[in-house]
């Protein structure tokens, strides 16, 4: 728990909110980072989930654009390709969250000192 005046927050939540995550998001990534020397296909973690193969594929490409999951091309023998997921690793994702901090404690430090005057 992080503690500010007078609420507590999750990390999980910092995480979500400072990222922009989904639910649906946060256990995907979740999923990945357990499993995170091994890639994913998007069905093989909507089968681990319990989740509708859409939503793991909305979920994948908000991550994939974050930059917080690596997708990667597989071609297949026979023509084709699926992507593969893996997660990025968490001192990256944590630089990415300690980033966007950087950026609100800026803002709030503006914010003051506008009020202050």
């Amino acid at each position: 728990m992080i503690d500010f005046a007078c609420k507590q927050f999750r990390i999980e939540d910092v995480i979500k909110c400072g990222l922009g995550l989904t639910k649906a998001d946060c256990k995907v990534i979740q999923f990945l980072l357990k499993n995170n020397v091994e890639w994913f296909t998007s069905e093989q973690i909507s089968k681990s989930l319990d989740f509708n193969i859409t939503t793991v594929q909305r979920s994948l490409k908000r991550l994939t654009e974050k930059d917080i999951v690596t997708r990667n091309q597989n071609n297949l023998e026979n023509g084709g390709y699926i992507f593969l997921y893996q997660s990025k690793g968490k001192n990256e994702i944590r630089s990415l969250i300690m980033d966007v901090i950087k950026e609100w404690t800026k803002k709030v430090q503006r914010e003051l000192e506008e009020w202050q005057k």
